[in-house]
């Protein structure tokens, strides 16, 4: 069946209508793309594996994941996976969601830097970490139909998002080496990534 790309890009509720607006409100417009996509790229993966899921959730995580890099929500000392996820607790709060609910959009970001998450155990955190990892890294693109994915970006293009992530990630490492951020910039996936992504794209 094909893949309606207006209906998969389309926030699945007002509140998810509202991560869009609070990440494009504090986000470059390479990060905000790169939330859409991942949300898009989440949402495909859930739907191939026929995971439940709840796609409010998805949303928001994936509209939010990486404020912790941005400079209103940098924090000092924490881990950014970590201080994206206060700060979308804090916005699910303003929602209106429960707290347990809040728990988790906080713990589905900060599950995205695991090296793995386990389906079983939080599928929304599986979905978002293997969609980030395909934005960010080029992981696994074959798992992922080669149109939509070239359909989808055509609609939010990476822009500079390699070369800004990039440098939002070796400033994390440098000031906070003990997190996930330091690993994954000195693996050199996100130049990797970029390349991967300018072979599909071509």
């Amino acid at each position: 069946m094909a893949t309606d790309i207006d209906e998969l890009l389309t926030p699945p509720t007002p509140t998810a209508a509202r991560a869009l607006d609070a990440v494009g409100r504090w986000s470059s417009p390479a990060l905000v793309n790169h939330g859409i996509r991942s949300w898009a790229w989440a949402r495909l993966r859930g739907r191939a594996l026929g995971l439940d899921h709840d796609p409010e959730l998805l949303f928001v995580a994936a509209m939010l994941h990486d404020l912790g890099v941005t400079p209103a929500f940098d924090a000092h000392e924490i881990a950014f996976e970590s201080a994206g996820g206060a700060a979308a607790w804090m916005f699910a709060a303003g929602a209106g969601w429960p707290p347990a609910r809040r728990e988790r959009v906080r713990e589905v970001i900060e599950r995205h830097m695991w090296l793995s998450v386990d389906p079983v155990l939080d599928a929304e955190g599986h979905l978002l970490e293997v969609a980030t990892s395909l934005d960010v890294s080029g992981l696994a693109p074959e798992l992922w139909d080669a149109d939509v994915l070239r359909a989808v970006t055509a609609r939010h293009p990476r822009l500079d998002f390699t070369a800004e992530f990039a440098g939002c990630i070796h400033a994390q490492a440098r000031r906070k080496p003990a997190t996930p951020a330091a690993r994954l910039d000195a693996s050199q996936r996100i130049a990797e990534g970029g390349r991967v992504w300018a072979g599909i794209l071509e």
